[in-house]
């Protein structure tokens, strides 16, 4: 893949604030009507990153170019050309649904009869026809979601920016939300979304993992799982604590998650037979439980590839 497929294309971005490095040469590239997911938790540089590839934050040091845009020196450009969604609500809410669209519309100048069209194009689409004369104040979460990713694509952008949009909603509302997503995909517009949720994460065609401000992996979700250099052995005992706790007791075991009585045992590669190795610990303390080597599930990958930056940061 050449430079030209690419919507996002950024080398080396760094950004400081003082003294505090927020995000710390990161590279991406993001082919066009790809669903880009940032995975990591508060404070980990998803924000501070995709402002960044916004225009909306100079880099301290590196290169970006959104939609073939040097987002340095052509931001103002970039920003007519894209579609940005933040974690909290940032629409008007003393204007109704139908004034909030139409006042986003006259912001990116949109002629006023295919103003109108698409307005009501997106009140049908994002099943807000009835609210239309209500206040956006008044709407539920779910609601306010719609409404906020309405606003962000009413010019029909090609590069769509997400920062953690669905926090707030509840499930439904949220497979909801992603199901627009694939649709505004399939049709060719590149979004970049960022989420601390494993199950959102797993719907990306790629993504990255942040930790403290550094990107510490990539790819798609399956890749990623082949990439961790451990294997998992899973648990399922009567007596999940004390399952847990002997497994804490071997210094082979690199990490031990539980999810109720499910014990995700996670075992470097340099391991030969894991699950035997787990099998026969649990006899040897008496513990009744059934073993089985799993595949690495997204939220396996994040522990390792963060405990590893981890180890690698005291190392240094």
């Amino acid at each position: 893949m050449n430079d030209r497929d690419l919507v996002v294309n950024a080398q080396g971005l760094c950004r400081s604030f003082g003294p505090v490095k927020a995000v710390r040469d990161v590279s991406l590239a993001i082919p066009r009507g790809t669903i880009y997911g940032f995975l990591g938790p508060n404070g980990s540089g998803k924000s501070t990153t995709i402002r960044m590839l916004c225009g909306l934050l100079t880099p301290t040091s590196g290169e970006a170019r959104v939609l073939g845009l040097d987002v340095r020196t052509q931001s103002e450009k970039l920003k007519q050309q894209i579609g940005y969604m933040t974690q909290r609500f940032s629409l008007y809410e003393d204007l109704t649904v139908l004034e909030n669209l139409q006042f986003i519309a006259e912001v990116y100048a949109i002629a006023g009869k295919h103003r109108k069209t698409r307005v009501e194009q997106l009140l049908s689409d994002f099943d807000l026809q009835e609210k239309r004369r209500q206040r956006a104040a008044t709407l539920s979460g779910g609601q306010k979601q719609r409404l906020a990713l309405a606003a962000a694509i009413l010019h029909e952008p090609k590069m769509l920016f997400l920062d953690e949009p669905t926090s707030a909603v509840d499930p439904q509302n949220r497979r909801d939300f992603w199901e627009i997503l694939f649709g505004l995909a399939e049709q060719g517009t590149t979004i970049l979304v960022s989420t601390h949720y494993m199950d959102e994460a797993e719907r990306c065609h790629q993504l990255a993992i942040l930790h403290r401000g550094v990107k510490v992996a990539d790819g798609s979700p399956r890749d990623l799982g082949r990439q961790i250099g451990a294997s998992i052995v899973e648990i399922i005992a009567d007596d999940a604590n004390r399952a847990r706790i002997a497994m804490n007791d071997l210094s082979e075991v690199a990490s031990v998650t539980q999810l109720g009585v499910r014990l995700r045992v996670m075992i470097p590669d340099s391991i030969a037979q894991p699950a035997e190795l787990v099998r026969s610990a649990l006899q040897e303390k008496h513990i009744e439980g059934h073993v089985e080597q799993v595949p690495p599930s997204l939220e396996d990958v994040f522990v390792a590839v963060t405990e590893m930056r981890g180890q690698e940061e005291q190392a240094a």
